[in-house]
């Protein structure tokens, strides 16, 4: 048997998932959690084999942070992924952080019960395509910035002039546009808006 785990912050889609899952005679819902807190917390109370887990989960922690807490975990579960979004950065995260498998929502009924049966088994759990994706993202080179750099692309994406990002951060402007001038350079970006899509791009912001 297999004892599964749902975590999502809509319910209706955990009653939908639950339904799916009591046609199977080897695959028991043991729990649900509608944030990654909660998650955690009830597996390391009852352990699960297999958490089938959505990426985004409302204002606390998102899927890849949830993945990392509950492959930390003594008696770590398999994490499957099953989401509406398939940005490269997105999967190469949640691969990173120790999940077994990234499914889209739209996949067949039957592909996600054979995908929790696979990751129950041990199985890395990715279509080919999204394979050769994680596999290419793997290979280009990381994208460092430093802690006060992410703290100035956090608050340009939220549309502040220089001055006030200046006034935010307790520099001066010469050092904010420093710190653009850098930031622009490793995300290869001409613009500010360019800036924030390539970080938004690779899973920075």
């Amino acid at each position: 048997m297999i004892n599964l785990m749902l975590v999502d912050d809509h319910p209706i889609v955990r009653t939908g998932l639950r339904a799916l899952f009591e046609n199977y005679e080897d695959i028991s819902v043991l729990s649900e959690a509608g944030s990654g807190e909660e998650a955690v917390k009830l597996a390391s109370q009852v352990p699960v084999d297999v958490v089938l887990c959505d990426l985004r989960l409302g204002d606390g922690m998102n899927g890849v942070a949830t993945t990392a807490a509950l492959r930390a975990l003594p008696s770590p579960p398999q994490v499957l992924i099953l989401t509406t979004f398939d940005k490269d950065a997105e999967i190469l995260q949640c691969i990173e952080a120790g999940a077994a498998g990234y499914l889209l929502k739209d996949v067949a009924s039957q592909t996600i019960i054979d995908s929790v049966r696979q990751a129950a088994a041990g199985h890395t759990v990715l279509a080919p395509e999204m394979a050769q994706r994680v596999v290419a993202g793997l290979r280009k080179p990381k994208i460092a910035l430093t802690s006060r750099e992410a703290e100035v692309l956090k608050h340009l994406a939220t549309g502040l002039s220089n001055r006030e990002i200046a006034r935010t951060l307790f520099v001066s402007e010469a050092t904010v546009k420093t710190h653009l001038v850098h930031i622009f350079d490793k995300l290869q970006a001409p613009t500010r808006t360019a800036a924030v899509q390539a970080a938004r791009n690779h899973g920075l912001i």
